[in-house]
């Protein structure tokens, strides 16, 4: 198990009754609710103290920033009450609540500090557990990969984002507003700009690139056109053009030039986020893990990886990448763990569930 991380305590923990972290447990073992909350969905597991993972669901995307906090936290919500709760009947005794002594929920949209505190005070509010810790859900991420307390965490999904932690407990992290806050990649992005360079040169505005081809093959259209039509009209969900994502690789495999140029893009901003983490945090003349995550980057396309590779030799010689082998929801786990003062051996637990593959 990981050292226990310098953010495990941080200043959002919002306890909804004063119950201390480390209190006495009670009857029976004590449980940790570990929430991974994602664009596209949300993972949850019930992790007892020794690391057993007594059970797992999944639900819907989390989405505060449009849906609100309060319907966000709904979508958790449900899938506790719809699946975890009767899970663990057996693990709880008659009449407890709240029925977990801790939440560790770590989710996306959660970019700042103030989001966190109001996340909290809404997880608090539903009497979950007496101690909730929400954090953004790249530092599950940081603590599920790296092999010490401290790092660099670069997460590129739907999304783009990143933080760093130093062996002080420092942190650095940015706004991940999107592009209003300097932010370019992931997914989504990706997919956007795709259809962009797809719609100029269907039109003539543009060089011909392979993308055409993806556009049209993936969404199923004769032409460019009719996509952009259904998406004005709202026929086909907007969000969906982070699957052109795969096709974008695969095209910049096989050569095309505009393809190459987004994934070159995409290389050169999960370097330079690592990059300014560490520069940040007085990291970068010396060696530290640099964790990579997120549908996009745990793919470890060849060629992606390649310029990975050579970015980091140059920008951050002293950095050593390391794929994440798990998913977030065991740094949230982990994290949560921490929080009650946990034994190695149950957080060996626990990553080893997840290792042998855990359905979620």
């Amino acid at each position: 198990m990981n050292s226990a991380p310098a953010n495990s305590a941080p200043a959002n923990s919002a306890p909804a009754n004063g119950a201390p972290a480390n209190g006495a447990p009670a009857a029976g073992r004590r449980l940790v609710l570990a929430v991974d909350g994602g664009n596209s969905k949300t993972d949850v597991a019930v992790v007892a103290d020794d690391g057993e993972v007594l059970a797992t669901a999944r639900s819907g995307p989390f989405l505060p920033q449009s849906a609100g906090v309060a319907a966000a936290v709904d979508v958790i919500e449900r899938a506790v009450t719809d699946a975890l709760r009767e899970a663990v009947r057996e693990a709880l005794p008659p009449g407890r609540h709240p029925p977990f002594d801790h939440v560790a929920a770590y989710l996306a949209g959660a970019d700042l500090p103030v989001e966190e505190e109001a996340l909290a005070r809404e997880f608090s509010a539903r009497g979950l557990a007496p101690d909730v810790v929400v954090r953004n859900d790249t530092f599950a991420l940081l603590r599920a990969g790296a092999s010490a307390a401290w790092g660099v965490a670069v997460v590129c999904g739907a999304g783009i984002n990143a933080v760093g932690v130093s062996p002080t407990g420092e942190v650095a992290r940015f706004p991940a507003l999107g592009r209003i806050s300097g932010d370019w990649g992931g997914g989504q992005v990706i997919g956007e700009d795709a259809l962009w360079h797809a719609a100029r040169a269907e039109d003539g505005r543009g060089p011909a690139t392979a993308l055409v081809d993806v556009v049209r093959a993936h969404f199923g259209v004769h032409t460019v056109e009719e996509l952009v039509l259904d998406l004005h009209f709202d026929r086909v969900p907007y969000g969906g053009l982070h699957e052109l994502a795969p096709g974008v690789l695969a095209a910049a495999a096989g050569g095309d030039a505009v393809a190459l140029g987004l994934v070159e893009r995409l290389a050169g901003e999960v370097t330079i986020m690592a990059q300014v983490c560490l520069r940040r945090l007085g990291l970068l003349e010396t060696p530290a893990e640099v964790v990579l995550g997120g549908g996009v980057l745990r793919a470890r396309d060849p060629l992606l990886t390649s310029l990975l590779e050579r970015g980091f030799a140059a920008a951050a010689p002293h950095a050593e990448i390391v794929v994440a082998d798990v998913p977030p929801i065991v740094g949230a786990a982990l994290s949560g763990l921490d929080r009650l003062g946990a034994t190695e051996a149950a957080g060996s637990r626990l990553r080893a569930r997840y290792e042998e593959g855990v359905p979620a």
